[in-house]
């Protein structure tokens, strides 16, 4: 599991020997089992999530139903924004299959950061990164027909689409069940045709 953490993290700086086994030291690899929830609505935390393996999904309470944001799977990172502002987290985080997780807290990154100033080099350039993917997806989702957003999921994270339960897969793209059922056979009917 290490050596998915620093593959990723080579993609941005090069680490000495030194550095990765403070990263090892640190114990931050968690193991979770399916179902699992990281985070609740209402609760304060300091942890950002790192999967090395499974998926984890974001979500809203909304009168008894759950509105689901994201989905996050192997070498994807979520930091809640409760964990920036510091106020209680607006909505859950769960695991829909075991997970393996590298799991940070504010505290320890920066002390991290103070010791080896390049991790907050490497951090900086995740966030920017992160920051206009989620603002492209953003947009994206906010121009496009639910049509359009299943298409761009096949296209985009196909893999997502036998890993995620349906009904979760529905409420991702703002849409029920039934009406993803009906998307899924026009879809395949036209692709036969």
């Amino acid at each position: 599991m290490q050596d998915i953490l620093f593959d990723f993290i080579s993609k941005y700086v090069t680490l000495t020997e030194e550095e990765k086994n403070a990263i090892i030291s640190l114990d931050l690899f968690r193991t979770l089992k399916k179902g699992t929830v990281l985070l609740k609505e209402g609760q304060y935390s300091k942890e950002s999530y790192f999967v090395l393996k499974g998926c984890i999904r974001t979500f809203y309470l909304i009168d008894g139903e759950e509105k689901t944001t994201d989905f996050y799977i192997e070498t994807e990172t979520l930091s809640p924004p409760c964990v920036i502002n510091m106020t209680p987290s607006e909505y859950y985080v769960d695991c829909i299959e075991d997970c393996t997780l590298l799991i940070s807290n504010s505290d320890m990154e920066e002390e991290v950061n103070r010791k080896f100033p390049k991790f907050e080099i490497m951090c900086r350039r995740l966030s920017e990164e992160l920051l206009a993917k989620e603002r492209l997806e953003f947009d994206e989702f906010r121009t496009s027909s639910p049509e359009q957003r299943y298409l761009s999921l096949l296209e985009k994270r196909q893999d997502l689409i036998q890993r995620v339960p349906q009904h979760q897969l529905a409420s991702y793209l703002g849409i029920t069940p039934q009406s993803l059922s009906r998307l899924r056979a026009r879809i395949l009917e036209r692709s036969k045709g």
